[in-house]
């Protein structure tokens, strides 16, 4: 089968912020497929809410056999697993440990309620863009 190449963004602002992006990396290669690439980690401020609360941001690339939707469901099962308890809903964002965003999956588009591909914000979000143009080719 053929393998596809993903793009995810992550994100963190509670907790071991940079342990959270690293576990989260390691569980996206256990689950999801080979990490192919990834970004060095950047400290950011918060975008689209207050919060005392910087984040560390990240970007990988990643080799799967997953379709978008098993992809989906498996970054949040992640997200879950180290303590996500709500999403943003309505461009209301919240402090989290941690955050991840498909940003990319092979040329596909896709524009469903719940899964948007390529993500319709990422070129607004300087903290989405240099981590992935580290990585992209």
């Amino acid at each position: 089968m053929p393998k596809h190449k993903i793009y995810l963004s992550l994100g963190a602002n509670l907790g071991n912020r940079e342990a959270n992006i690293k576990t989260a990396i390691k569980y996206i290669s256990e689950l999801i497929g080979t990490v192919v690439r990834q970004s060095a980690l950047l400290e950011t401020a918060p975008w689209g809410f207050e919060s005392n609360n910087c984040f560390i941001n990240a970007a990988v690339c990643c080799e799967t056999l997953l379709s978008p939707r098993e992809v989906l469901e498996t970054t949040q099962h992640i997200e879950r697993t180290l303590g996500r308890t709500q999403k943003s809903t309505n461009g209301r964002y919240h402090d989290r440990p941690i955050d991840i965003d498909i940003l990319l999956y092979d040329d596909l588009q896709i524009n469903e309620p719940d899964l948007i591909i390529p993500h319709p914000h990422m070129h607004e979000r300087q903290f989405v863009m240099q981590p992935l143009s580290e990585i992209i080719n």
